[in-house]
């Protein structure tokens, strides 16, 4: 019997993946730092996110009590990688890990060169211009979403909507009432 098909990111918008240094990395850092109930690497990287302050997504109750003594620290895992591996095509199909990658842009906890350079590597620039344009929806004069989406001007849009522009923001009421008065980005 064949096995059956993970379904990944670049099963969904049609692409291929590489061999990718960064992932072998995180799998020893997993193995080196590990989070209670992780069993994909996916799970692991969510925890480490909210251990970096990115809150708009939730794997456990309480994120504080995840790891078994520390998550990684910035000098062994910096959060240009992390966004990097969030946006992994290879990664499980799972739409809430370009919510967390969105939201480390969002609140400027990367460098955009640095960012650029890891993405270039990992071959996650596509799916970090399409962030980018979705991010500039809402909020067309973030400085870092904007130097992104520059940068990234040429490269292809994926076949696949990767999520839509609402996922990466959260809805400014008017006086408590329904019906967003404006949209701001989760930072």
């Amino acid at each position: 019997m064949n096995a059956p098909v993970k379904a990944t990111l670049a099963n969904r918008l049609g692409t291929t993946t590489h061999q990718s240094p960064l992932r072998f990395k995180l799998v020893g850092l997993m193995r080196e730092f590990p989070a209670l109930r992780a069993s994909a690497l996916e799970d692991w990287l969510i925890d480490v996110a909210n251990a970096r302050g990115a809150r708009v997504v939730f794997r456990e109750e309480n994120p504080e009590a995840v790891f078994e003594r520390q998550s990684p620290p910035l000098n062994r895992l910096s959060n240009e990688e992390l966004v990097a591996a969030l946006c992994q095509p290879q990664c499980i199909d799972r739409p809430p890990l370009l919510r967390l990658a969105g939201q480390l842009i969002s609140r400027h906890a990367v460098v955009a060169s640095v960012l650029l350079l890891v993405a270039e590597r990992e071959r996650v620039g596509f799916i970090l211009a399409e962030l980018a344009r979705q991010a500039l929806r809402i909020a067309p004069d973030h400085a870092l979403w904007r130097q992104l989406a520059a940068a990234l001007a040429n490269v292809r849009r994926p076949r696949d909507v990767l999520l839509h522009w609402t996922r990466l923001a959260e809805p400014v009421m008017r006086n408590g009432r329904c019906n967003a008065e404006s949209w701001r980005l989760v930072a």
